[in-house]
């Protein structure tokens, strides 16, 4: 007779498997290839991470672009809002969220909320942004500003909103 087991015994190991499986041991582990040390191996694996982490994170420009975005929330209302809002641009030009470019116009930078400005004007005029009454309030209070530029293109884009 070959095989005793019964139906219900299938994930039952034999005496003899057991005793192999003793003397051989744990099965074995893949091995690197030679000349590839643990830290290299490392390296690659958070960089192919940090480039996973690029692809399926919301936002433009990817988990670099995350962080930045942190960076100028945490910063809001401080004197590095400007610098904040430099690095974002940077790495993935201006936002093209309401609130993230809100927080630029806060920036008191001229060049920043010029370009804040006319990406706010480009996403309105295709209907990609619906102004909130804070964004409208805080345009219209740039339309005051010093600042001709600044001055002028608020208070067309106050018109258009």
């Amino acid at each position: 007779m070959g095989d005793d087991r019964s139906w219900n015994d299938g994930d039952k190991l034999s005496f003899s498997e057991r005793d192999r499986r003793r003397r051989e041991g744990p099965p074995a582990r893949e091995k690197r290839p030679p000349g590839v040390s643990k830290a290299k191996e490392e390296a690659v694996t958070k960089q192919y991470i940090k480039k996973l982490d690029g692809l399926f994170s919301s936002a433009k420009g990817g988990a670099e672009t995350e962080k930045l975005r942190a960076a100028i929330r945490a910063a809001h209302g401080s004197s590095g809002l400007a610098d904040a809002c430099r690095q974002y641009r940077e790495v993935a030009g201006f936002p093209e969220d309401a609130a993230l470019l809100g927080t630029f116009l806060d920036s008191g930078d001229a060049e920043l909320v010029v370009g804040a400005l006319e990406a706010l004007q480009t996403a309105c005029d295709a209907g990609a942004i619906k102004a909130s009454g804070g964004l409208r309030s805080q345009i219209r209070m740039l339309a005051e500003d010093p600042d001709d530029e600044v001055a002028e293109l608020a208070e067309v884009l106050a018109e258009r909103l």
